[in-house]
């Protein structure tokens, strides 16, 4: 009953006209973000950060998590038409989206995803009503032990699920670590790695780092890589509607795909994109039936079920962001950073102090769902001539804005200048094969660990032993251990390795 009473406040909210628009701004500009390759809802929320000090909170965050999700849709158009993934997850359906555009049957396979992110989404949504409540009350249990554990655990989570190399991965943690330290003391006062430069007492600032890094750096990288001419089969998308046979083959693996995101969004890391990859390599392993296509040659069931796990995983991200205050991937790291902004402490007191952001959070997202499939299957001619814009005429575009942004943040050149320095690192740790996000998660959580352990240490007298005696304390830390020992099993290494290669 209370949760029926909690979404007819969230929908009260989310219907509000102000809101509704703002959603609306955030599915169609998620959608044209996704659409257009190289530019991530990492990078756009990044730039936009800036603009939420005019806004307020609930109409911020609706936008922002609208651009999320809506990335994910754009995302599909371009990897099942022109190959070319709009955002990461939408790397397996390119595999057999793409095969399925050469065939003549793009209709069919934009539908298929466009269908099984709607489900999805809307599953995920009533994951996030049904499950936040009961995760916040056990987030009141939460000391600040039992907080520094949890966040110990998200740390080694994204090592353990990040891409690529697990040193290159615990390398960006520690330095998002380090850099989270450049401030001043909360219990001294005094300042610490700022080098006499009185704009760094205050610490670098997280728009900052996220823009440089992913807005700057990501342009960069972009212009790095040789123009390619790509075949556009804007002329072969002319039936949508998929047949009998499409739908019976694609519905079991959009069951399939939901479940596996809904439960691997919620892990710190990658969730969505490992998601995508796990649906897609359970699909492979589900008999085939005489006469379907084989996987890699056009196969619905290699888009319906990966589309579906993306944007399961995508919605269920939200849950420890909300719940507490954990972001489990470096777009709700940017979500807590703006929830920050607005003074909102993320964790489980949102729910109590802000009822009426949380539930309208939860119900705008389901209303941005059915803007997105009302947006995406009609208006996919649109986005296609938006691909036909030369990258010559975007990116100086997007460069003005984003100094436009750091600028506008305290009006001091300095954030500027960090900006422009940090789109140096992002361009290295792009050469160097290294991810950003995790480096963005560290910088976050890195003041907030540091912050609970001294609280934990000052409440224990100095007995560190309090982390261990703790039984919430104690299973987050063996769960912590866990993890490390699993992912350093050799099978699971050369497993994990196939994973992030397979088909990429």
């Amino acid at each position: 009953m209370d949760l029926l009473q909690n979404l007819a406040l969230g929908f009260g909210v989310a219907f509000n006209i102000t809101n509704l628009l703002y959603a609306f701004g955030g599915a169609l500009l998620g959608t044209l973000i996704g659409v257009l390759p190289g530019l991530g809802p990492v990078a756009t929320i990044a730039m936009l950060l800036p603009s939420i000090y005019a806004l307020d909170a609930t109409p911020a965050l609706i936008m922002l998590a609208g651009i999320y999700y809506g990335a994910q849709y754009g995302g599909s158009t371009t990897a099942i038409l022109i190959n070319v993934p709009g955002e990461s997850s939408s790397v397996v359906t390119a595999i057999d989206g793409y095969k399925m555009a050469r065939a003549g049957r793009a209709g069919p396979a934009l539908a298929a995803a466009g269908v099984g992110s709607f489900f999805a989404g809307c599953v995920g949504t009533l994951i996030i009503a049904a499950f936040a409540p009961p995760l916040t009350e056990l987030a009141f249990k939460f000391g600040p032990a039992e907080y520094f554990s949890l966040m110990v655990l998200g740390l080694i989570g994204a090592v353990v699920l990040a891409s690529g190399s697990l040193i290159k991965a615990i390398s960006m943690i520690v330095l998002g670590l380090l850099l989270g330290q450049i401030n001043t003391d909360v219990i001294s006062g005094v300042p610490r790695y700022s080098f006499d430069i009185p704009e760094l007492t205050d610490g670098i600032g997280f728009v900052t780092i996220a823009m440089g890094v992913f807005g700057f750096g990501e342009i960069i990288a972009n212009l790095g890589k040789p123009a390619e001419h790509r075949e556009v089969f804007t002329k072969d998308v002319k039936g949508i509607m998929p047949t009998k046979e499409d739908l019976k083959n694609a519905f079991p693996a959009i069951l399939r795909g939901t479940a596996l995101g809904s439960l691997l969004g919620v892990l710190p890391g990658g969730g969505a994109l490992l998601a995508a990859f796990a649906a897609y390599t359970v699909e492979k392993k589900m008999r085939m039936k005489p006469g379907e296509v084989p996987f890699g040659q056009g196969n619905i069931r290699g888009v319906a079920g990966p589309e579906s796990a993306n944007n399961a995983g995508a919605q269920t991200s939200f849950i420890p962001m909300l719940t507490l205050g954990i972001p489990p991937n470096a777009v709700m790291a940017l979500m807590v950073g703006a929830m920050t902004i607005k003074g909102i402490q993320p964790g489980p007191q949102v729910m109590t102090s802000n009822p009426q952001l949380f539930w309208g959070l939860i119900a705008s997202m389901w209303i941005g769902n059915l803007m997105l499939i009302i947006l995406n299957l009609p208006l996919i001619g649109i986005w296609i001539k938006l691909l036909t814009v030369p990258y010559r005429f975007l990116y100086p575009a997007i460069l003005v804005f984003c100094c436009i942004g750091l600028y506008t943040l305290n009006n001091n050149p300095f954030d500027v200048y960090m900006g422009a320095m940090f789109a140096v690192v992002g361009y290295a740790f792009y050469k160097l094969g290294c991810e950003p996000a995790p480096l963005l998660l560290g910088f976050i959580l890195g003041p907030m660990m540091e912050e609970n352990l001294r609280r934990a240490l000052l409440l224990s007298r100095g007995d560190w032993t309090t982390f261990a005696t703790r039984p919430l304390s104690a299973g987050l830390l063996l769960a912590a251990l866990a993890m490390v020992v699993v992912v350093m099993l050799p099978s699971i290494k050369a497993k994990r390795q196939e994973a992030f290669q397979d088909e990429a």
